[in-house]
């Protein structure tokens, strides 16, 4: 088996991209698919980029299929030819040209968003059926205003598409309480890399299940998900508040997370700023949550330093509450907390409103000209034993001027995620962090460019490596089978196993450069 496991991957050292016969074979490929959806061999510029904006490449088709057997056709033809690869499409949300296939096939999932909608209950649970091509906030509309009922995990941006964030794990400040969104769903529609559509779940055909799940798309095509949901509420206290020390903030975010089930609050996040008032992206103009609420400078130690911390947390309750029930559950809670005196910050919000938070920022983004201008993101889980000297290094020292976005870092629990599915997280401890450096490039002279940005995204992780450490990338990229196999660990050969079982000539999801196409010749 070994040695099998070994040829799979380094078979094919060269590129293995279609050659000039099959790309004049294609039309011929895409007429006898005899798809329900179009495809586009000309208009692909679509599929040949993506939010990293980093990145682009030549799709040989552009193919928007109408239900999951158009998928599993699609499939079947690259199955059969001699290099065709490819490439699952949410809403292209990818940093690093994951969801592209350069002169492969890339299937626009966002086709197939309407095949499933469907409120299931069994054994006392509640659930719904969607597609993976569906959006998280089309969603979140249907189940609340359709149904009064909610997923219980989120992301903190839902323009993602179901497929698209189960590929990887799908995590925001409900992942303390429920897990990610991966530890949410009971069942997938998946096809592989066979071209077969499968149903899986923890009982029947379990290794696909946990597979694709945060599986990076190496595994199958997620057509389907049943996704865990519950009672929606109808209102959000949403509260931020501000400390000076990282050891105070990270002392109140754990004490959060881990309090039983009822007597914390219902979402708990943070995120670094630099203590400037100049920086808009940054700095003191960043934590308010409504323009007539100001950050009083005088409130902040004279001992702080270059940057401060902020711990965001959110309450749900309904309208039916009396608001004196509200203020003593909130009060309770930020009694027991060590923030800066009077740098509270507080709103009452829908639900919907709340988790679609995001959204606004998105709006406003696309107005200034930099929603679509490069992204060089970088998302890790960092250990609870290095997180300290991550920010002694990195917060306090490389980004002390900020990213020209937001710094995200709090704490999530291993228990709540299952370490059947694909996912890798950090060695030790039940806590560990998130740390997400969600940078937006600007468009001004004296802006750092988005290649100089990149290069300090790899200064950081090489102060990891280097320093030994306990972190993994999370929506990981990386360009070498040594990388790849430093990121899984012990779980590299299980995931080497699972792709030979479920993709064999490594047909999907090659732009994560992680198995080479093995050619059919």
């Amino acid at each position: 088996m070994i040695a099998y496991l070994e040829r799979f991957i380094h078979e094919n050292d060269s590129e293995s991209r279609p050659n000039d016969d099959e790309t004049e074979q294609l039309p011929n490929i895409c007429h006898s698919l005899d798809l329900q959806g179009t495809i586009d061999c000309v208009a692909t510029g679509l599929a040949g980029k993506d939010f990293g904006g980093m990145y682009t490449c030549e799709p040989l088709a552009l193919i928007r299929p109408a239900s999951p057997d158009d998928v599993a056709r699609v499939v079947r033809a690259a199955y059969r030819s001699p290099n065709l690869t490819v490439a699952a499409r949410g809403n292209g949300h990818s940093i690093n040209g994951q969801a592209m296939s350069d002169r492969g096939l890339v299937m626009d999932m966002r086709s197939t968003e309407g095949n499933h909608f469907e409120v299931v209950r069994m054994n006392g649970e509640t659930f719904v059926d969607v597609s993976g091509g569906a959006l998280w906030e089309d969603v979140l509309k249907r189940c609340v205003l359709e149904h009064k009922l909610a997923p219980r995990s989120w992301t903190d941006y839902l323009g993602l598409t179901v497929g698209g964030t189960l590929s990887n794990a799908g995590v925001s400040g409900q992942a303390f309480r429920f897990g990610p969104q991966t530890s949410n769903v009971a069942e997938l529609d998946v096809v592989t890399g066979k071209g077969q559509l499968m149903t899986c779940n923890k009982n029947e055909n379990s290794e696909l299940f946990f597979g694709a799940l945060g599986g990076l798309g190496q595994f199958g095509i997620v057509t389907r998900a049943r996704v865990v949901v519950q009672s929606a509420p109808d209102m959000v206290r949403w509260i931020r508040v501000v400390y000076a020390e990282f050891e105070d903030f990270t002392r109140d975010a754990e004490w959060l997370v881990t309090r039983p089930e009822g007597e914390s609050f219902d979402y708990v996040e943070g995120f670094v700023f630099v203590n400037s008032v100049d920086d808009p992206a940054n700095g003191w103009p960043t934590v308010p949550l409504d323009p007539e609420q100001g950050f009083d400078p005088s409130r902040v130690p004279r001992t702080a330093g270059s940057v401060l911390y902020c711990l965001e947390a959110a309450l749900h309750y309904q309208k039916t509450d009396h608001p004196s029930t509200v203020d003593k559950a909130v009060n309770s809670l930020l009694g027991r907390l060590g923030f800066v005196e009077d740098m509270k910050f507080q709103v009452d919000v829908s639900y919907v409103e709340f988790l679609l938070r995001v959204k606004h920022a998105e709006e406003s983004a696309r107005e200034n000209g930099i929603w679509d201008a490069p992204h060089p993101w970088l998302n890790m889980f960092v250990s609870k034993r290095d997180v300290a000297d991550f920010d002694r290094v990195v917060f306090k020292g490389m980004l002390k001027e900020g990213v020209g976005g937001p710094m995200l870092v709090y704490p999530l629990l291993r228990s709540k995620w299952d370490d059947r599915t694909s996912v890798v997280l950090p060695a030790e401890g039940e806590i560990f962090y998130l740390v997400a450096l969600l940078r937006f490039t600007m468009p001004c002279p004296n802006a750092p460019s988005a290649e100089k940005l990149v290069s300090q995204n790899r200064e950081i992780v090489q102060f990891c490596v280097k320093q030994g450490l306990d972190f993994k990338l999370y929506l990981p990229h990386y360009q070498s089978e040594e990388e790849w196999k430093r990121h899984f660990g012990s779980q590299w050969s299980r995931f080497v196993e699972r792709k030979a079982g479920f993709d064999p000539l490594a047909i999907l999801a090659p732009g994560q450069k992680i198995f080479k196409r093995i050619s059919q010749i």
